[in-house]
């Protein structure tokens, strides 16, 4: 794995040991920047389900200013951490050891809000209806932000979770990206 592209392209990023994540691969993730961006003037992100850290640090190198990192894994933390550090961005992001729902209440007690959230959740684990439905509840996403949730193909969203509207939807294999807005 790697940063694909930005002020960081070329950058190795080190996945995170054993099993307990599924990195999105490169193609998937260069074909979720080119429908979010591909490169952005500022902004914030939070990146739900860390791992090693591969979406919030390519949004950083495209442009945005600063994002969060969540995992519940402690060596998802360390290898967020890590490639961080390799990329020289740990001045532009906050990483937490933490589970979703929690960190998603510490969000909004915070009164942080985001230009992009990654849902990127192991796909056997997925709470995608209720996470979606809480960002829209909370307002978590800025105006003219976007939600972009990875899943796998057997996983239905709706096309409206309050205000999250669906926008696009690609498929990659077993991989499914689903894009979303706030509506008015």
């Amino acid at each position: 794995m790697r940063v694909i592209s930005g002020d960081k392209k070329g950058i190795p990023i080190k996945a995170v040991a054993g099993q307990s994540t599924r990195p999105t691969t490169d193609k998937v993730k260069e074909s979720i920047f080119n429908m979010i961006g591909p490169y952005f003037q500022g902004g914030t992100a939070l990146d739900l389900y860390g791992g090693a850290g591969g979406l919030g640090i390519e949004a950083l190198s495209r442009g945005v200013d600063t994002a969060v990192f969540v995992d519940r894994e402690y060596k998802a933390i360390q290898t967020i951490k890590a490639n961080l550090k390799s990329c020289k961005l740990e001045s532009k992001a906050e990483v937490y050891k933490n589970d979703a729902k929690r960190a998603l209440q510490a969000l909004v007690k915070r009164e942080r809000t985001f230009t992009y959230i990654f849902l990127d959740p192991p796909y056997a684990r997925e709470r995608l209806a209720d996470e979606l439905t809480f960002i829209s509840d909370h307002q978590l996403l800025e105006n003219e932000g976007q939600v972009v949730v990875e899943h796998g193909i057997k996983t239905v969203l709706k096309h409206q979770y309050g205000r999250l509207s669906l926008v696009r939807t690609e498929r990659y294999g077993d991989t499914v990206i689903s894009i979303y807005v706030m509506s008015n």
